[in-house]
């Protein structure tokens, strides 16, 4: 894989890190006085310097516990054929088959895993130390946000009604667990350092686990969930990041809750509207912006252009709030002109020869399958379905056209918007 590097200010990167490193000073100097008086920004017992939860890795509990319980976790379809659960895999419905007839066949079927040296020479053969740590650095910022997931995913348990509500969380806590434990070791093979979080994340992340009830839903499964699901689905393409596209799954069903569950049980309109709780939305959702232009220089080393990125995460989160329910205080398509206006202001800044673009109307996610995933997910392409008690179903959803508000010229859907694929030639 050939990775062209985008060629951006190195003053502006500087700059960047450097007021991040004061804010990050001036906020966990804050913490360490204000946290045992009961107050100050952290709220959690998440450690992102030692990269584990307060008490540390604790592997001998997690392999006796979530190990054992992955391992001895039955399926319905083949212990309960009798009932209607369908929860069995092709391949394992497969390998049910075959061990019907010869166990030894079954074994033979199962796939070689690859062990930890092979993957790290991989790793070696197919980036350099500067896009090693890159990729560390970027995948790192979604492994912190998984140990808040797991945590405001378990809070959450506690106000989603029904048993299906309630089944659905209980699956979102399993899988954040799952995918802090997997990304954990996955980075740990890298061998480059893993990096704290940085502090506007850590503020997000924070304000997200201080927010009162279902409103957990947006900052958690709108916010950041919709930024984890655009990275996988950007990065999943690189060599030895494959399995990233199971992570891009399991999140493209946790951005999608939301909207589920407020079909069965919807807001009311003062819950969507509320000016307060609207305002606090939009302000949850600001630090991003830093967030993101902190990171400018690591996507730059693997190819791509941070605004392009950026851009497309926002009109897909903006879009997914809108969707749910969450309403903001300023109209969708205002926001994003806005925001667009801001990313070319600072690119004629730091760079040379910038011509206005429409960040807006890029598209970073690359591979068809993860593209026709995050349609469904974003109601590009909705089927019929029918609410509770309307007595007929709604017709289906075309692709919305998106004029100027957005970024993308009328006519078109966000999934013909211009890719940034081109960064790379895979050989």
């Amino acid at each position: 894989m050939k990775i062209r590097q985008v060629n951006v200010s190195r003053t502006a990167c500087e700059i960047n890190a450097a007021v991040e490193e004061a804010v990050n000073a001036i906020v966990r100097g804050y913490d360490r006085v204000a946290r045992p008086l009961g107050i100050g920004v952290r709220s959690s017992n998440y450690d992102d310097v030692n990269f584990s939860f307060e008490g540390g890795a604790g592997d001998r509990l997690r392999k006796a516990h979530y190990d054992k319980s992955l391992r001895l976790l039955w399926k319905a379809e083949q212990h309960a054929s009798q009932t209607g659960f369908r929860d069995c895999s092709a391949d394992e419905l497969l390998l049910m088959q075959l061990a019907d007839g010869a166990l030894h066949k079954a074994e033979k079927t199962e796939l070689k895993r690859v062990r930890s040296d092979e993957y790290k020479t991989l790793l070696n053969k197919s980036y350099t130390p500067k896009q090693k740590q890159a990729i560390v650095n970027i995948l790192s910022t979604i492994a912190h946000g998984e140990a808040y997931a797991w945590m405001v995913s378990a809070d959450l348990l506690g106000h989603v009604k029904s048993t299906g509500g309630r089944s659905a969380m209980t699956m979102q806590v399993l899988e954040e667990a799952k995918h802090f434990v997997v990304l954990r070791e996955l980075l740990q093979a890298f061998d480059c350092e893993i990096p704290r979080m940085n502090i506007w994340e850590y503020i997000t992340l924070e304000n997200v686990l201080r927010q009162s009830g279902l409103e957990k839903f947006f900052g958690m499964n709108v916010l950041v969930e919709g930024l984890a699901l655009s990275i996988f689905g950007t990065m999943a393409s690189f060599p030895g990041l494959e399995v990233l596209r199971m992570f891009h799954l399991d999140e493209s069903r946790h951005t999608a809750l939301p909207h589920n569950y407020f079909h069965d049980f919807p807001m009311s309109t003062w819950e969507q509207y509320n000016p307060l709780a609207a305002t606090q939305r939009l302000l949850l959702l600001l630090p991003a912006i830093p967030f993101l232009l902190r990171l400018e220089g690591d996507f730059a080393v693997l190819g791509i252009d941070l605004f392009d990125f950026a851009g497309s995460v926002l009109r897909k989160v903006l879009h997914l709030s809108e969707r749910v329910g969450f309403r903001l205080p300023l109209p969708e398509g205002l926001i994003l002109r806005q925001l667009n206006a801001v990313f070319n202001l600072y690119c004629s800044l730091t760079r040379k020869n910038h011509r206005f673009k429409d960040f807006m109307a890029a598209e970073a996610t690359v591979g068809e399958a993860e593209l026709a995933v995050e349609r469904t997910v974003f109601q590009l392409l909705e089927g019929t379905h029918e609410r509770p008690g309307s007595g007929r179903a709604k017709r289906a959803v075309k692709p919305r056209a998106r004029g100027r508000s957005n970024g993308v010229s009328a006519g078109e859907s966000a999934d013909v918007a211009s890719p940034i694929a081109a960064r790379a030639e895979l050989h």
